[in-house]
């Protein structure tokens, strides 16, 4: 009868293990010190070090997972936000406006994707895919016009990148003016009027979840 008890008891302590492994990499990713031993990880971790192999195996495969965890969340909560709206167009801004402003929720989170670097926009989860059926489907209905999706993808994805990049080295600027600003310009590259790209960069957004 406490077989079901025990075992849930050490899934949990998996589990608390498995996430300080993941906080310990994304705290070393967000400093740009990817050269790290396994022992620091572990020792910023809190766990034995033969703990880690017993999650990953490689320090590599750690450190590809806290991105994609990093990008997880991002996901959960960008899809949350933009299921709000239609419009394939206003979606592509809303998405864009609203991850700018990321930098300043949570800095660490957007440093782990900018120590990734423009690979980031090559993954099969987070940013990269969202854009390219936001950008389609606004092409589909002749909000955008006609560009190669990946050519977009990497236009849109490079200038996202340059946004979040420079919010970080200036802590003191305006990352919601600055971001609407960046937006506008994309929506201007897609073939949008001023007037109406505007508009879009214009409205309120949604409370973001807290992370």
């Amino acid at each position: 009868m406490t077989e079901p008890v025990v075992r849930n008891r050490v899934d949990r302590r998996r589990e608390r293990t498995r996430n300080a492994l993941l906080g310990a990499a994304r705290k070393f990713l967000s400093e740009g010190r990817s050269a790290v031993s396994i022992q620091e990880i572990t020792d910023a971790a809190d766990v034995g070090f033969g703990s880690f192999y017993n999650h990953f195996d490689s320090k590599e495969q750690l450190f590809d997972e806290a991105v994609r965890s990093a990008l997880q969340v991002y996901s959960e909560m960008r899809d949350g936000i933009v299921a709000l709206y239609d419009d394939p167009a206003e979606v592509f801004a809303v998405s864009f406006r609203m991850t700018g402003r990321l930098q300043r929720q949570s800095p660490e989170m957007v440093r782990v994707l900018l120590h990734s670097g423009t690979s980031i926009l090559l993954r099969d989860e987070g940013l990269a895919p969202r854009a390219r059926r936001d950008i389609i489907a606004a092409q589909q209905a002749g909000r955008f016009e006609p560009m190669h999706p990946d050519m977009a993808v990497l236009a849109a994805g490079g200038a996202l990148l340059g946004l979040l990049q420079m919010l970080d080295a200036q802590p003191d600027a305006d990352a919601d003016a600055l971001t609407d600003e960046m937006t506008f310009h994309m929506l201007r590259m897609f073939g949008m009027n001023k007037r109406t790209a505007q508009k879009l960069t214009a409205g309120p957004l949604p409370p973001q979840p807290r992370l």
